[in-house]
């Protein structure tokens, strides 16, 4: 017999690594034990001993016992050391290769093997429940009652979504509001404290007051706006943020132009709170509750039709014929069903309601093969954070059961920062998105730029158009097509389906049949009252639409009467005065307001509130401080220079001049009539007003 037999001779490499193995964890075990442990007979223990003993991946040691069963023992030498570690490594590598086969063969994906850190995400499946955080309906009932003694916090419109996120499993894994740990790790890395993947902090911001009342450790109700208890948290951290920071980390610059950087700034709390969440109830909705599903619910609703691989379509706007072209393109790229996800919970400021846009897509809806597509309401709170949103929202779409996801060029994209340029360049979040693809588990279909080519009578990629200059391309931008709607120009059948148009019409239209609202600003008494009267008579003259006066002084007497001249209070009366002209503006009124409105972020706020509904313009009445002060008919700068009256603006509390106003009136040396006038000009410019 050789010395060192060929490997035909030894054992299958499985039971070679279990003898290997055996020898190693028992050493001087009897044989017969060996063979139990093995479950195979003495006979063929032996011949596997003798075998990997002439191999040298064994050697035999006398032993001094009197059981003459006990008298060798087995060590593994360094060949056989070498040996099992191959085996391991054979082994592992093969069960990873089933592991990623059956993933392959659950989503209909193609799935590489990676790294064993990640693996676990990825063998999901799209089908499988995942983990919710609400108490069952028995302990919900419980809770409620217990939770109605503890202290409330009442959420925002943006915290609800949130809470409703957390519970249902969208945001899975996230089991609450974030700690401070992994707080920091999301902002500087994209990832919580364990490592896991997940780039957008869902914190809870409260006031310093509400959260100095509160020890860690403690519970608190969270109440929806009408104080129905949704679930509570157990408050585990507790700290002051540095917004700065979270501002060019997660949105990429320290600039209140980006929308998620002035809430963070001007509406946010100033103290984060993180700690699980117990569910107790879903937020209520009213409005399209067919179309509302959880995580769950959509996946088991893939899992009754069969639908291994699905593709969702963000989208925040209405869909038009492009939309239709690049999700059909999407579906057959991936071989894949097609989810409709929108959202509906916050958007961009200014886009169009969600209620308008749920109609336009169910309008369009049966223009998809029903058999293939299917559409759900997604109640997020957008962040408009870009590249870090596109993987947001990959992430959140694995949660709801889909495979693949749409991401378009300048995903997420808030528009222009305060320097006039884009805040994320055109491809920034597809290649963010593609760096994580693996490991998120979803696959990405890139966003292609859909053209109408006249000569054709159809949409095509704009990239892969070879006869650019022989053909005629089309094309209606979003500025393009809310101009038209404005001033109820046709709106062709090539651009979009008349149903659509139809929908947005009724919510648009023409600009001089909406509401709309005159925001005077300017020093107490620059003349913005005394213009905003005359304008208000001219407007009625015209007739039309009725006209509401909301001057600072009458305010002050019918709404704010019980309020300070502090900022908080101030601050409080101009969205007062907002909050009353949106309503106007909603039902198509005209609304002029008349305050100081000292502060930038505050008339920001006000036009963001205004301009959900209809115009909102800006006017600085730009008369200087020196000749407000010469003027002064109330005697008030008087008493503010003697110290008689605190915080009075332009003298010891400051102005924030507006950068861009729709319009700058100056009074000094001209006439009333003449500054109502230019704000006539104006509005017929825009449109609001028929011209004479």
């Amino acid at each position: 017999m050789n010395a060192h037999p060929t490997q035909s001779t030894l054992p299958e490499d499985d039971q070679l690594f279990r003898l290997l193995r055996q020898v190693e964890k028992t050493p001087d075990a009897p044989q017969r034990a060996t063979a139990e442990a093995l479950n195979i007979s003495l006979g063929r223990l032996n011949a596997q001993l003798r075998a990997a003993t002439e191999a040298g991946l064994i050697a035999v040691k006398a032993r001094d016992s009197a059981d003459r069963r006990q008298r060798v023992s087995y060590a593994l030498t360094d060949r056989g050391a070498e040996a099992k570690a191959r085996l391991i490594k054979t082994f592992l590598a093969r069960k990873f290769s089933e592991y990623a086969a059956l993933h392959a063969e659950l989503t209909g994906s193609v799935s590489d093997l990676v790294p064993l850190k990640y693996r676990s995400s990825l063998m999901q499946s799209n089908l499988a429940p995942i983990p919710e955080l609400f108490v069952s309906y028995d302990s919900a009932q419980k809770l409620k009652v217990e939770a109605a003694e503890l202290t409330s916090w009442d959420l925002s419109p943006r915290q609800i979504c949130d809470l409703e996120l957390l519970m249902n499993g969208g945001f899975n894994p996230l089991k609450g509001f974030l700690s401070e740990e992994d707080y920091n790790g999301v902002v500087e890395n994209m990832r919580l404290a364990n490592g896991t993947l997940w780039p957008m902090p869902i914190t809870l911001d409260v006031s310093e007051k509400f959260a100095e009342s509160l020890e860690l450790g403690q519970d608190i109700a969270l109440r929806d706006q009408e104080g129905v208890i949704l679930g509570t948290m157990t408050v585990t951290d507790r700290w002051t943020p540095d917004k700065s920071n979270e501002a060019e980390k997660v949105f990429g610059a320290d600039d209140q132009a980006h929308p998620a950087v002035n809430y963070l700034h001007n509406t946010a709390g100033k103290v984060y709170l993180g700690g699980p969440v117990t569910g107790i109830q879903q937020p209520v909705h009213y409005d399209f509750r067919a179309r509302r599903d959880t995580p769950n619910e959509l996946r088991a609703y893939f899992r009754k039709l069969g639908w291994r691989r699905v593709v969702a379509f963000q989208t925040r706007n209405p869909l038009h014929r492009a939309h239709q072209e690049l999700t059909f393109r999407a579906a057959k790229e991936a071989q894949a069903n097609l989810l409709i996800h929108p959202v509906v919970g916050m958007t961009k400021p200014g886009d169009v309601d969600h209620f308008t846009r749920v109609r336009c897509y169910e309008a369009v809806l049966d223009k998809y093969p029903g058999s293939t597509t299917s559409m759900s309401l997604l109640p997020l709170a957008m962040r408009m954070a870009g590249p870090r949103e596109a993987v947001w929202h990959g992430l959140i779409r694995k949660n709801y059961g889909c495979t693949h996801f749409i991401v378009g060029r300048d995903h997420a994209g808030p528009g222009a920062n305060s320097q006039g340029e884009d805040f994320y360049g055109p491809y920034d979040a597809q290649e963010l998105f593609k760096q994580h693809e693996a490991e998120m588990g979803i696959e990405m279909v890139p966003f292609k730029h859909m053209v109408f080519v006249q000569e054709r009578a159809q949409y095509e990629p704009s990239d892969e158009i070879l006869d650019k200059d022989d053909v005629t391309i089309l094309n209606i931008s979003g500025t393009e097509l809310r101009r038209r709607l404005a001033e109820g120009l046709e709106i062709p059948e090539w651009f979009s389906f008349p149903e659509v148009v139809a929908e947005l019409r009724k919510t648009r239209p023409p600009r001089s049949q909406q509401g709309f609202t005159v925001f005077f600003t300017g020093f107490s008494g620059s003349g913005k009252s005394t213009i905003a009267n005359a304008l208000m008579v001219k407007l009625m003259e015209m007739g039309g639409r009725p006209v509401t006066l909301l001057d600072g002084d009458i305010v002050r007497k019918n709404l704010s009467s019980e309020l300070g001249f502090s900022k908080e209070h101030r601050d409080l009366n101009i969205r007062r005065i907002g909050y009353v002209a949106s309503e106007i503006t909603k039902n198509g009124g005209i609304a002029i307001c008349a305050p100081i409105a000292p502060y930038a972020a505050t008339r920001r706020a006000v036009r963001e509130d205004v301009e959900q509904f209809g115009a909102f313009l800006e006017i600085h009445v730009a008369t200087s401080i020196e000749e407000c002060e010469r003027r002064d008919r109330k005697g008030l700068y008087k008493l503010a220079r003697e110290g008689k009256i605190k915080e009075f603006t332009g003298i010891s509390d400051p102005y924030d001049v507006p950068e861009n106003p729709e319009l700058r009136v100056e009074t000094e040396g001209t006439d009333v009539d003449n500054c109502a006038h230019q704000v006539i000009l104006k509005l017929e410019s825009m449109g609001l007003i028929a011209a004479h």
